[in-house]
């Protein structure tokens, strides 16, 4: 199940966001979003979590959760 994962710090990149969701499960692959102007992070990403149940007890888990002061949202992709 492909995860929406947004406010994220800034200083997030691919491996930061890959190693917080395998905690929960195994992943397929994890992308943060990054500007094509500035090369800086949008705060939002992608994860791909490989078993559906596990993908659904880590929204459950992580959707407003905290990151270094920030609160998260995770939900499921629309993609």
């Amino acid at each position: 199940m492909k995860l929406f994962v947004a406010g994220l710090p800034g200083d997030f990149d691919n491996i930061d966001l890959k190693e917080m969701f395998e905690l929960y499960g195994e992943i397929k692959y994890a992308q943060v979003i990054i500007d094509r102007m500035t090369k800086k992070s949008k705060c939002f990403g992608f994860v791909d979590m490989l078993n559906d149940e596990e993908a659904k007890e880590t929204i459950k888990l992580l959707n407003g959760a905290k990151i270094m002061g920030k609160k998260i949202v995770v939900q499921k992709s629309d993609e």
